[in-house]
């Protein structure tokens, strides 16, 4: 349907377009020299040594829970209120994920304490997923670890720009995974960057996103090689040269677009607590600088979720959900009955996201905090 106020959207201008075609005057397509400008301007960016540039987030994960050395039988920590992808990929490497909950209704990142129960002998990491780019406990969860000798990743999906105590999420852990996907901060349409500081890290996803091969189509292309090994079980995760130009340009803009969507957030909260005291707003006065990935919001527990969020379709405003618990999920239905995650279920109970976006005025999001109390009034 044609949606009056979507969820998202994405700010593409003349500076998309003008590199796309260059890269199509160019002739070559494959990753190349305009990848790698891309991931160093991103290193640079967050402020990590090194940035390898991948086909998408869930690759980036996979990749990460490889180089740390999750294999068959081991445990990591994850979420349950993320996307599915986060826990995929560490059964991608044939480890276990370990369902941790969340630590409340005001900050609906994963639990240091739960983190801390959930540790067993078989742990070998923890993955944090920075929930709409609000920063987790990186502080205690990165004492936890180094008592324990745990890897963390950071699923930094949501988080590309935001900060705590003057560092980029991304950067805390040992690897840090980004998305490009259409709904995000910034977007290649599909896309995703590791990032990190540990130069064997580094060496051994530029070789595994790539087949395992020791030099690549680029460097012969520009006669530095003529042939390769094969030194790894790799895999084809390479991005191309279109989408990382894209990336580039995208890049220039995220901490332009980070800060309207800082303010439009300002504004909802404003709006909201006046129209509809009975919601509750997550994050409140949170630590750090967010992206503001996401515009989550709890409804009451007696309210009719499906009925309210029909009611916003019925208004032409797009809404969502941020996330079905994945513990719930027919295909980690090992995990039902074995997980206590109260407070991981009763926010997913009553999490509806509104929809935020730099292009969005401010006027529209008036509408849809009129439309919010005009739909709790219904259900």
């Amino acid at each position: 349907m044609e949606w009056k106020i979507p969820l998202s959207d994405i700010d593409f201008g003349p500076e998309e377009k003008d590199v796309v075609n260059e890269v199509l005057r160019s002739r070559w397509l494959t990753m190349g020299s305009v990848t790698q400008d891309f991931e160093q301007a991103f290193a640079s960016y967050v402020g990590a040594r090194f940035a390898i540039a991948v086909t998408n987030a869930t690759a980036a994960l996979h990749l990460a829970c490889i180089v740390v050395g999750l294999k068959p039988g081991d445990e990591a920590i994850v979420p349950s209120l993320t996307f599915v992808a986060t826990a995929n990929a560490v059964r991608y490497a044939g480890a276990i994920p370990v369902f941790a909950d969340i630590v409340s209704e005001q900050d609906l990142n994963i639990s240091y304490h739960a983190i801390e129960k959930a540790i067993s002998d078989r742990t070998r990491a923890i993955i944090v997923m920075h929930y709409g780019g609000y920063a987790c406990d990186m502080h205690s969860i990165m004492e936890l670890a180094r008592e324990h000798n745990l890897r963390v990743i950071e699923d930094a999906a949501h988080a590309v720009g935001s900060e705590l105590d003057d560092r980029k999420l991304g950067t805390w852990g040992d690897i840090g995974c980004f998305s490009f996907f259409s709904n995000k901060n910034m977007t290649t349409g599909e896309g995703g960057m590791l990032v990190t500081d540990n130069e064997a890290y580094a060496k051994k996803l530029h070789s595994l996103r790539s087949h395992g091969m020791t030099t690549l189509t680029w460097d012969r292309h520009k006669g530095h090689a003529w042939s390769y090994d094969v030194i790894d079980l790799g895999y084809n995760y390479r991005i191309d040269e279109i989408r990382a130009a894209i990336g580039k340009v995208q890049l220039g803009k995220l901490s332009a677009n980070n800060e309207r969507r800082r303010h439009l957030t300002q504004v909802y909260r404003e709006i909201l607590q006046e129209c509809s005291p009975q919601i509750t707003i997550p994050f409140a006065n949170h630590v750090g600088i967010s992206a503001a990935h996401l515009m989550p919001v709890l409804l009451p527990a007696d309210t009719d979720k499906m009925g309210f969020m029909e009611n916003m379709k019925s208004q032409g405003i797009q809404t969502s959900v941020h996330y079905p618990p994945v513990h719930t999920f027919t295909a980690y239905d090992v995990g039902r009955g074995k997980y206590s995650l109260p407070t991981t279920e009763d926010v997913a109970a009553r999490e509806v996201t509104l929809p935020l976006f730099p292009l969005l005025s401010d006027e529209n999001v008036v509408e849809v905090a009129e439309a919010v109390a005009q739909a709790l009034g219904k259900t």
